[in-house]
């Protein structure tokens, strides 16, 4: 019974963390959204914006410290197994809701795929990890 209890609180620990880290991906998209309009011109070099990317998730886990400073999983040997399961599933989040977009039409942004969706909540969940608890 003891393992099972494990076994369902390392479940709700990871759903937390997924949670948390497809909020405020989601919050980043509608903020590029609304700021990308003014800076259009040529596309961006991928690299550039990977690395911009990048840069955004792990201020966005620096702030996340700041509204939930403890971590949702407890265990060290989880924790390294959230931060790649979590951003794996961000990751897939955001390539289903760019690909629901640009089905219904809509200009999507880099964030809106499968590589940067998981390197933004990898960013966030390294900084989440390292600075945690």
């Amino acid at each position: 019974m003891e393992i099972l209890a494990e076994i369902v609180l390392y479940l709700l620990q990871t759903l937390l963390e997924v949670l948390l880290q497809i909020v405020f991906e989601v919050l980043a998209e509608l903020g590029v959204r609304a700021v990308r309009e003014p800076f259009r011109r040529a596309p961006i070099n991928p690299w550039l914006a990977a690395t911009g990317y990048a840069l955004f998730g792990a201020a966005t886990g620096g702030f996340s410290l700041l509204i939930f400073p403890a971590l949702f999983v407890h265990s060290p040997a989880a924790r390294w197994i959230n931060l790649f399961l979590t951003p794996l599933l961000v990751g897939l989040t955001m390539a289903l809701l760019g690909a629901r977009l640009r089905k219904r039409g809509v200009e999507t942004i880099r964030l809106e795929t499968f590589f940067y969706g998981f390197l933004f909540a990898f960013s966030m969940a390294a900084v989440r990890m390292g600075f945690g608890d």
